[in-house]
């Protein structure tokens, strides 16, 4: 069985179930043990001197894990792979997520900032409609980047070692990956090595959202993705922006601090609800159905 045929089994898997609960409730997610591994490196290590070269040595440690955990069930056969790369793709979960912050809003804006604020690390408690919204289609943009198509690429390229070594770096970007005084040091190698696996996912990502659309615009895609602080979280934001025809990003507020970041798409309309997250939502899937023709493409050649 082709690495493409078993990518495109994984992916309508993970489409169709989701994040079972019931499973998921009973055993730890290899996210959640991925995070307990760097939880405990940081713990150890990520103190005193030379912290820069420790979190490299970290990071090398858990491409090596990575690596070796993927190498060993790749060896159990192609169903193995399957189901290990399901679990790992997001789609089903991401989207999920998004919808029930839309539902959040129908019912009551409190509502929807609780929703919200499952996905989003920014201050939701002095949130309008608009920003919820905001948020969300931001999230969902971001994460189909990075939770779907960026740890399938990488499996479409270097099979399960590939996959499980980017998600490995991914969740130690997430962890580890901020320029605070604890981290900046320690967690620089997974904060640029997590840029560098993404560099191609997320203008990949910004295509399958765009074109599907009929949005043609990629030189302004490209110049609203500069203005994020992230060099390829812009990309399928800018993307999304303009599929759906309104503006991202803008003022945030972290702790408690207002953060004044620039609008993407600053033509589009910037009171948002629960129709316009229906709208980015149905644009995850003309995505993840692009990707899906491109495995089922390779397949066939």
């Amino acid at each position: 069985m082709s690495t493409a045929v078993i990518l495109l089994g994984a992916l309508a898997l993970d489409a169709l179930l989701g994040e079972p609960y019931w499973l998921w409730s009973r055993l730890p997610h290899p996210a959640v043990l991925m995070g307990r591994l760097i939880g405990a490196l940081d713990a150890r290590f990520n103190r005193g001197t030379g912290r820069k070269l420790k979190g490299i040595a970290c990071v090398l440690l858990l491409i090596t894990i990575g690596g070796a955990i993927g190498w060993g069930l790749s060896l159990l056969g192609p169903l193995v792979q399957l189901l290990c790369a399901a679990i790992l793709l997001a789609h089903g979960a991401l989207v999920q997520h998004v919808a029930d912050v839309a539902a959040g809003l129908r019912r009551a804006l409190p509502d929807g900032r609780t929703m919200v604020a499952r996905i989003v690390s920014r201050d939701t408690r002095s949130m309008d409609e608009a920003a919820v919204a905001r948020a969300a289609i931001e999230s969902g943009a971001e994460n189909l980047s990075d939770g779907v198509i960026a740890p399938a690429f990488w499996f479409a390229l270097a099979g399960l070692p590939g996959l499980v070594i980017y998600k490995m770096v991914n969740t130690a970007d997430s962890m580890i990956g901020y320029r605070t005084p604890r981290h900046a040091d320690f967690g620089w190698a997974a904060a640029r090595l997590d840029d560098l696996l993404n560099l191609a996912p997320a203008r990949l990502t910004a295509l399958l959202i765009a074109l599907p659309a009929g949005v043609l615009d990629i030189g302004g895609i490209r110049r609203d993705a500069r203005l994020h602080r992230s060099p390829n979280a812009g990309w399928p934001e800018a993307a999304m922006s303009r599929a759906i025809g309104v503006a991202l990003a803008g003022p945030r507020a972290y702790d408690g601090a207002m953060r004044d970041f620039p609008f993407v798409n600053t033509n589009g309309r910037r009171e948002l609800g629960p129709l316009d997250i229906d709208a980015s939502i149905a644009m995850l899937w003309r995505a993840w159905a692009g990707f899906a023709a491109l495995c089922a493409l390779a397949a066939v050649l």
